[in-house]
């Protein structure tokens, strides 16, 4: 993984001094990854990092099908987390208190609000998923695009653009905790089977139990990785509320 993280990095730091050089102006689109991925030698999951990159630091926006039009010359301020936060436990572990917050709350709005098509998205992900569970980068492509998805079903764009921030480091953590659930037999279908119980809860319309079941499979996977997120056990919600963030 470190490797990957360097090449990320080296990706990342070029491509930012190009657009500040304006060899791709303002209002242009970046090479496709594909080109991208061959100009620079590397894989697409590896510029598929680096794009989320470029977004998080506000250089360009990107959008399903319509890929990477440059936004700004320079990178933006405002709330970051630090890069490379794998190599940081304790950034880790307040990374997965981070998610454990924001997506049992996505979770639990997710139930109320999802539609057919919501449903049909997180299902087929799920399918995809049980097919390369033992097959490490479709694996973490698949677990984080079933987060995403999530998010999409509370029809609340902020959930969505929170989440694609963290991506990079959401993307590291999960490959981190499937290197770890392949050296253990059947985990990853363990780790499977916790999604499902999310998705069924969503599928019911259940906030509470979507809420219980994201909750529970985050601290899984953060208790899976040695992190110390002590003290989360806490009421997830008032009892008046299923969705009421305490």
């Amino acid at each position: 993984m470190t490797k990957a993280l360097t090449l990320t990095h080296q990706v990342a730091q070029q491509l930012t001094r190009d657009i500040g050089d304006g060899v791709y102006p303002v209002g242009t689109k970046l090479p496709s990854g594909k080109d991208l991925a061959n100009r620079f030698g590397v894989s697409q999951s590896v510029i598929r990092e680096v794009t989320e990159r470029l977004r998080a630091h506000g250089l360009i926006d990107s959008r399903q099908g319509a890929g990477c039009t440059v936004r700004a010359r320079t990178q933006s301020g405002g709330f970051r987390v630090p890069q490379a936060i794998g190599a940081d436990r304790a950034d880790l572990s307040a990374v997965y208190e981070l998610r454990l917050d924001l997506e049992s709350a996505s979770a639990a709005l997710a139930a109320v609000r999802r539609t057919n098509m919501d449903i049909e998205a997180l299902e087929s992900i799920l399918k995809s998923l049980a097919d390369n569970l033992y097959t490490p980068e479709p694996a973490v492509e698949l677990d984080i695009a079933f987060h995403v998805a999530i998010a999409h079903a509370t029809h609340n764009r902020y959930y969505v653009e929170l989440l694609q921030y963290l991506n990079l480091q959401i993307r590291e953590a999960v490959q981190t905790a499937r290197t770890h659930s392949l050296a253990r037999e059947r985990l990853p279908d363990e780790v499977h089977r916790e999604h499902v119980r999310i998705f069924d809860a969503i599928r019911a319309g259940d906030a509470l139990a979507a809420r219980s079941a994201a909750t529970s499979h985050l601290q899984s996977a953060a208790a899976r990785l040695g992190l110390d997120i002590s003290g989360r056990d806490l009421p997830a919600g008032g009892s008046n509320s299923p969705l009421a963030i305490t």
